[in-house]
């Protein structure tokens, strides 16, 4: 078995270096947690850590939410659905959900709804009618898009 170097850290150095992470891009508490998990640092330090930043302003849970929303909605397309189910998976509380889905405007919410279901639809070489249904509609529930919206659309778009 080949011998791996494992860098450690001072808690200054781990500081310091997780206070870049923060500042490149948005964190959630998870992942900073899982970062210094894998720096190898002990669960005392990780508190230390995790409150620094915190009180530095360096991560904030709320902020994360919102940046997330808006960032997977307007590039990915994502909808609520989605957008809420990847916030759970980084335990991100009910209340900072709430909130980050109001960074979502509704106006736009379904005009983006209505612009992918006809660009999808457009891509969908399927002729039998039931069969493009299916498949615009799996395409936009597995987004994330709300399904009494997407049955909606489909009896729009697919009479």
């Amino acid at each position: 078995m080949p011998f791996q170097k494992t860098e450690t850290y001072t808690l200054k150095e781990a500081t310091r270096k997780l206070e870049g992470y923060c500042a490149y891009q948005e964190r959630c508490h998870k992942e900073v947690v899982q970062k210094l998990k894998d720096m190898g640092m002990i669960p005392q330090a990780i508190d230390e850590i995790v409150y620094h930043l915190i009180r530095q302003n360096y991560l904030n849970e709320e902020r994360f939410a919102r940046s997330y929303a808006r960032g997977k909605f307007n590039t990915k397309k994502w909808g609520r659905n989605r957008i809420v189910s990847e916030l759970r998976q980084r335990q991100i509380s009910r209340f900072n959900i709430d909130t980050a889905l109001k960074e979502i405007d509704d106006t736009a919410y379904m005009e983006t709804l209505d612009s992918l279901s006809k660009k999808r639809l457009a891509q969908i070489k399927e002729t039998h009618t039931q069969k493009r249904r299916k498949k615009l509609a799996d395409y936009l529930l597995y987004r994330g898009w709300e399904s009494h919206l997407v049955y909606g659309k489909l009896k729009e778009l697919i009479p």
